[in-house]
Formats: structure tokens, sequence, C-alpha cells
């Protein structure tokens, strides 16, 4: 019988990557939460995460450490089924992975992500423990969609609003639909051996219920944010307008799903008398390289047509954004896919930056048009033409826009909101088994 609600309950933390190896949002939002677990106290939070090639894995085990005070845990996973997000190496899951939690014995295994780990940790946790609490956070729609979980048609940039095995095979003719619904059950299978699903916004949860898991076993729960202090607003020169002399920042990959060359488009369109001479486009972010290559000449006739009021500034690590926000008042998400809740809105808000974005999925939930940014039709560079104009013409816009803003949650508060909801599920787990007891 499970004891949590009467103890500092032991919290395994299982991501598809570590910080140190790579920065995406979903590595960072697991990070924060194990790190403000531990900080918070009541708990005790343990971190594991997936790593692959070009790691280099110990001989024998699929186990690794990091020598960090933290004492993290590292998995090596290489064998991996990308359609069914499997781990084909079931024997080392049964030996490796399960020697972890029968070390740990950990009351909550939650996880942040199985990509690379296969679905099959789930199940794994399931037969080891059987009394473990189960948490599964979604970050974006890949157990839905085989195109990058981004839910964005093959071939162009049409929407998906909902998969089905017939849509699916659309996309990919190869793969017959009945493949795809074996695909779907299997997958659904799994997830549902998890007690309760965390998302970061709403819409997100939406589209999993449509798809078909109980909409009573979500919650939706930011990712909380590790900064110290707020940059300050950008200092202009003396007696300078803001609206006139604007800075738009991108934050992100340069990707065909992010919607940069709607954004580089846009800004060639801006007539001269409206961008005057201090305006600037200010993008950070890499891995244009490893776009097609007619994305990537797309790009850089959009950027020859846009001239010197666009600078590349490369890629940047999370520690530098109160750095990089403080040369910045605008930040723009011009995403063509719905996105969920990428960590750059947090940022933004955190730092008092209003926010320009496309009116779709978790971007349209988190940012409020004319109150904390503002909207513009997803994949109209005319559309975003207006929005960017309002901002360069409309005096006091900024400061409006930027008193609307809320503070988003720290990781302290992010993390104290999940112990109450694994205080909660282990509650409930405990009545329904004293239930199931005394009518057996």
């Amino acid at each position: 019988m499970m004891t949590m609600p009467n103890h500092s309950p032991r919290v395994l933390i299982v991501s598809h990557g570590h910080p140190g190896f790579s920065l995406g949002g979903a590595e960072i939002a697991a990070y924060n939460l194990h790190k403000g677990l531990n900080k918070i106290g009541g708990a005790e939070s343990r971190f594991l995460a997936r790593v692959g090639y070009p790691v280099v894995r110990h001989s024998g085990t699929a186990l690794m450490s990091l020598r960090q005070k933290g004492g993290d845990i590292l998995y090596h996973a290489d064998d991996y089924d990308h359609f069914l997000i499997s781990n084909r190496n079931t024997e080392e899951l049964e030996r490796d992975f399960v020697r972890v939690l029968k070390d740990l014995r950990p009351d909550v295994v939650h996880f942040h992500h199985f990509i690379g780990l296969g679905l099959e940790t789930i199940y794994a946790v399931r037969r080891a423990l059987p009394d473990c609490v189960i948490v599964v956070t979604f970050h974006e729609f890949l157990s839905i969609c085989h195109h990058h979980g981004q839910m964005v048609k093959t071939g162009g940039t049409k929407l998906c609003h909902k998969a089905s095995p017939s849509d699916c095979n659309a996309c990919f003719p190869e793969i017959s639909p009945a493949r795809f619904l074996r695909r779907e059950h299997f997958v659904r299978g799994l997830l549902e051996v998890a007690d309760y699903f965390v998302s970061p916004s709403q819409f997100l949860v939406d589209r999993y219920v449509d798809w078909g898991l109980d909409p009573a076993r979500f919650i939706v729960i930011e990712n909380g944010l590790d900064v110290a202090e707020p940059a300050p607003p950008r200092e202009l020169p003396t007696r300078g307008k803001r609206n006139r002399r604007s800075r738009f920042a991108y934050f992100g990959q340069i990707t065909q799903f992010k919607g940069v060359d709607v954004l580089l488009d846009a800004v060639a369109r801006i007539p001269d008398s409206v961008w005057g001479d201090d305006a600037q486009l200010m993008i950070f972010g890499g891995n244009l390289e490893r776009q097609p290559k007619p994305f990537q000449e797309k790009i850089e006739k959009l950027v020859e047509r846009a001239g010197n009021r666009v600078r590349f500034y490369g890629a940047y690590q999370n520690s530098d954004m109160p750095r990089l926000m403080r040369s910045i008042d605008w930040t723009i998400i011009p995403s063509i896919w719905w996105e969920n809740s990428p960590i750059v809105i947090q940022e933004s808000f955190f730092h008092g930056r209003p926010m320009i974005c496309s009116n779709i999925g978790g971007m349209a939930e988190k940012i409020t048009d004319g109150i904390d940014g503002l909207h513009f039709r997803v994949g109209s560079s005319e559309d975003l033409v207006d929005r960017m104009t309002e901002a360069l013409t409309t005096p006091g816009l900024w400061d409006r826009l930027r008193a609307g803003i809320k503070r988003p949650i720290s990781y302290e508060e992010c993390a104290q909101q999940h112990l109450d909801l694994y205080r909660d599920l282990a509650t409930a787990k405990v009545a329904t088994s004293s239930a199931a007891a005394l009518t057996a």
C-alpha cells in the first residue's frame, strides 16, 4: 500500500534529453521541475535522461552517470522505432531501466518525454512498481502525428485539424491506413497505462482528448522559469520614441515550421516611411544549414530583399536570454504550426516584452490580442506587416501592452503545483485500492 501522502515522495523525472547535451524546451522544462521539487522541499527528485550518439555508451550497460551534484542518471538508447515511438531493445529496458526503478523505488515517475526511450518505459514502470503514480507531460503532438508531431500536412504548410488513419495515409502514402491504425492503438494503449497527463496548454489537451484520451485525466500546468531578475526596458536616446525605433526579435530554430520566411517577407514589405532608419529585426537562432536546400535558398533570397533591416546573431543559450532581452522591444513568434507553449513566451513576458504571434494553437492561448501582445493571421506576411506597422506607428502601444503582461510562474511555483498533483493522485490511488480490497 502506498504511504506517499504521509511522507516526502520520491520522484523520478524522465526526459528524452539532458540540458547538458540538448537545450530544447522540453528538456529545460523537465530539469526545472526536477530542480524545483528539490528546492521547495517536501519531495526527493532524481533525474533520468536519454542520451544517444555521439555520446559514447559504457560497455555492457545502458546506464551512465553525470559527475555533478544532482547525481543525474543517463540512459543510452539508440535502437529506436520512430514510427511506433518504440524502443526495440527491450532486453536492456528490462535489465537496466528496471534496475534504476528497483534501486530508487520512486513513488512517482513523471515522463516529460519518451522520444528515444520508447513508450515501453511506461509499461516497464507499471510492471516493476504496480503502486507507483505515473504522470506524462505532453509537449507536442508526436503521439498523434507521425509528421514530427507538428500536425502540418506533408508537402506544404496546410494545418492538420484532426488525425485519422486515412488522413495520415494521405500524408504518407507509403504507409497504409491499417498500419496507421495499429500505430494509434499501440501508442494510445501504452499511454493509457499512465495515471495522469499534464499539458502546458489547454489547446494541446483538447487535441489529445479529441484523439481519444480521457479528459478527466488531464491537468494544465505551465512550465516554470528559472530566471533571477527581469531585464529592464531597452534604453532609448534622449526624447526617443520607442515605436519609431523598435527592435523586433525572433528566437528559435530556423526551420520550415517556424515561419521565419513569413517574418522576413513581412519586414521587406514594410514601407520605408514606416520602418525608418532605426527599426531592426534581430534573429537569434540556427540550424538553417540542416534544412532542405529549397528552403535555405528561399531564406537567402528573403534576407537579401530585406537588406540591412535584418541582422542574424546565430544560436544562443537560454542563459543568454536576460542579456539579449535588454536589446529588444518586441518578440515575434511567426510559427505556421500550432505550437504548444514555447518557452520564449514565458521568457518574453518575464522580461516585460510584448509579443506578436500567429493566431493559432498555444500561441493564441498564451498571448492575448490587444492585452499583452498582437495576433496576425497565420502564414500571412501581409497581416504581419499590418501588426508590425501598428507597433511602429502607434504611440504608447508598447507601454500599454507591457502593462497588460502577467508574470509567468517560477520553477518553484511549477514544482509546488506538481507536488500537489502527486499527492492528490496518490491519495486517490490509496482510496481506490482500499475500496477494491473491501469488495474483494
